[in-house]
C-alpha cells in the first residue's frame, strides 16, 4: 500500500512539475476575453494575450491559437486578426461568416495591413516579447464578432479546449473561468467603463512537452586552463546528423538557402553537440575587489534568426553585477530574497537579433561582477553558472567533472619537495668529501 501510495505521489509531482520552471514559477500566458456589446445572434468580444513569462517570448512565425465552440457559434467577422480557414459556410445567403468551423484557428495579422482591419496591439505577425524584457510588446489583441450564441451573461456558453502553439507546441491551456468583469478608463481619466462578461484562459509552458531535445548548449572556458570545456556531445540529440551542413560547404552559396521551411526543419551546422544555439561561458579575468566573464551566443541554424532573443542566467554572483558592456540585463528574483538570477538580452537596434548561422551568427558581451569574500572562490567549478535558459528553454550544461579546474598545486608541492631532497642529498656529500 506504501509502495503504491508512493508511486501515486511520484505521479502527481511529476505530472504537475513537467510545466513548472524554477527560475520563473509564476509564469504563464493568459488570454482574457471581453464581451464588450451584445448584437443581434451574439457578441463582439476583445480578446487580449498577456504574456507574463519573465524571459519566454514567442517570435516568429508567431502565435496560433485555437477553441472548439461550445454550441454551433460562427465568427461574423474579425479585427486585428483572421481565422486559417473558412469552413463550411454554405447554408448562409446573403452575409457570409468570416469561419463557420467548430474548432476554428486564428492567427495575428502582419504588420503594414490596412488601417480598417487593425487593432490595439494586433498585426505583428504574432510575435509576443517577454514580460521582463518589455511589457508594452507583451501582449496582442483582436476584436471577434460571434454569431448564433447568448446574447446574455446567462446564455453565452464560455468556449473550450483552447490550443496555443507559440510558435511551436509545449503550451498546455487550462479551461475558461469566469472573472469579475474588466474595468476599463476612457481617454481623458474621468470615466471608467467595464466589459460586459470577462472570462479567462491561462496557458502554461513545458518544455519536455515542446521538444524531445534540449535546443542548445553552454561550453566554458577560463583564463587559468587552457583546456575549452566543450558542449555534450549529441547535446540535442543527433538526429539532424545526415542533413547537416559543413561550415565551408559549397551548398551555403545557393540562394534561398535561410529561407525558413513551413515545418520550421532547421539546417544545422554539422557539429559534435548538434545543437541549434551554444553559449559559451568564459571566465577571463581575475581582479583583486571583481572578475570578468566573457558570454557568446552562436547560432548555428541556417534558417532562424532569433529576434528579441533572451538569456537567462543563474549564478550566486548576480546578485552583485557591476556593469554588463555589451546586453541589457535585468535582475530576476523568483523567490524574493534570493537574488541569484539574472536575464540578459540585445540593446535595441543593436544586437537585439541573433542572425542566423555564419560569420554574423552571433552575438557577444562582457559581465563585470564584484566580489563577495565570503563566497567568492575559483575552486570546483563556482565560477561557472547552475542553469542557462535561452529563450526560455534551459541548456544543456556539461558534467561537472569536465568544468576547466585549476592548476594543480599538488605537483608543485612534490617538485619543490624533490628539489629539496637533492639539495639535502648534495649537501650531505659534500660535507663527507671535505671530512
Amino acid at each position: 500500500m506504501r509502495r503504491l501510495f508512493f508511486c501515486f505521489s511520484f505521479m502527481i509531482i511529476f505530472s504537475t512539475s513537467s510545466a513548472y520552471d524554477p527560475l520563473d514559477p509564476n509564469g504563464n500566458i493568459t488570454l482574457k476575453w471581453d464581451i464588450m456589446s451584445w448584437t443581434a445572434d451574439g457578441y463582439v468580444a476583445t480578446v487580449t494575450m498577456n504574456n507574463f513569462q519573465i524571459y519566454r517570448h514567442i517570435q516568429n512565425p508567431g502565435w496560433t491559437l485555437g477553441w472548439a465552440w461550445a454550441k454551433k457559434e460562427v465568427i461574423w467577422s474579425m479585427v486585428g486578426a483572421q481565422t486559417t480557414e473558412q469552413g463550411d459556410c454554405s447554408k448562409f445567403t446573403g452575409n457570409v461568416p468570416h469561419c463557420c468551423k467548430k474548432i476554428p484557428t486564428v492567427v495575428d495579422l502582419l504588420p503594414g495591413v490596412p488601417y480598417n482591419q487593425q487593432f490595439s496591439n494586433c498585426c505583428k505577425g504574432g510575435v509576443v516579447g517577454a514580460w521582463g524584457q518589455d511589457p508594452s510588446s507583451a501582449v496582442s489583441q483582436f476584436q471577434v464578432s460571434v454569431g448564433l450564441a447568448g446574447t446574455t451573461n446567462k446564455t453565452v456558453k464560455l468556449p473550450k479546449n483552447f490550443t496555443l502553439l507559440g510558435p511551436g507546441p509545449g503550451y498546455t491551456c487550462g479551461p475558461a473561468k469566469i472573472v469579475p468583469s474588466t474595468v476599463f478608463l476612457t481617454t481623458d481619466k474621468r470615466r471608467k467603463t467595464q466589459a460586459l462578461m470577462t472570462w479567462n484562459v491561462t496557458c502554461t509552458y513545458s518544455q519536455f512537452l515542446a521538444r524531445k531535445h534540449p535546443s542548445c548548449c553552454v561550453s566554458f572556458s577560463s583564463f587559468y586552463n587552457d583546456t575549452i570545456t566543450p558542449c555534450p556531445s549529441c547535446a540535442c540529440g543527433c538526429e539532424n546528423k545526415k542533413s547537416c551542413v559543413k561550415a565551408d560547404s559549397k551548398i551555403l552559396t545557393k540562394k534561398g538557402l535561410n529561407t525558413p521551411r513551413k515545418d520550421n526543419a532547421p539546417l544545422l551546422q554539422c557539429t559534435h553537440h548538434m545543437c541549434p544555439v551554444r553559449v559559451h561561458w568564459h571566465v577571463k579575468v581575475n581582479y583583486r575587489d571583481y572578475w570578468r566573464v566573457k558570454i557568446a551566443i552562436t547560432n548555428f541554424n541556417y534558417r532562424m534568426n532569433h529576434t528579441l532573443w533572451t538569456l537567462a542566467v543563474q549564478h550566486p554572483n548576480l546578485n552583485n553585477v557591476t556593469q554588463v558592456f555589451s546586453f541589457d540585463y535585468k535582475s530576476v528574483a523568483p523567490y524574493g530574497s534570493i537574488n541569484d538570477t539574472g536575464m540578459f538580452f540585445g540593446t535595441k537596434f543593436y544586437n537585439d537579433l541573433l542572425m542566423e548561422a555564419g560569420p554574423s551568427g552571433n552575438v557577444q558581451s562582457e559581465v563585470l561582477l564584484q566580489k563577495d569574500e565570503k563566497t567568492f572562490t575559483f575552486k570546483q567549478g563556482w565560477a561557472f553558472p547552475r542553469k542557462v535558459y535561452f529563450n526560455g528553454d534551459e541548456c544543456m550544461l556539461p558534467p561537472p567533472d569536465a568544468y576547466p579546474f585549476l592548476p594543480n598545486s599538488a605537483r608543485g608541492n612534490l617538485a619543490s619537495l624533490w628539489t629539496l631532497s637533492l639539495t639535502v642529498l648534495l649537501l650531505y656529500v659534500h660535507l663527507k668529501l671535505v671530512i
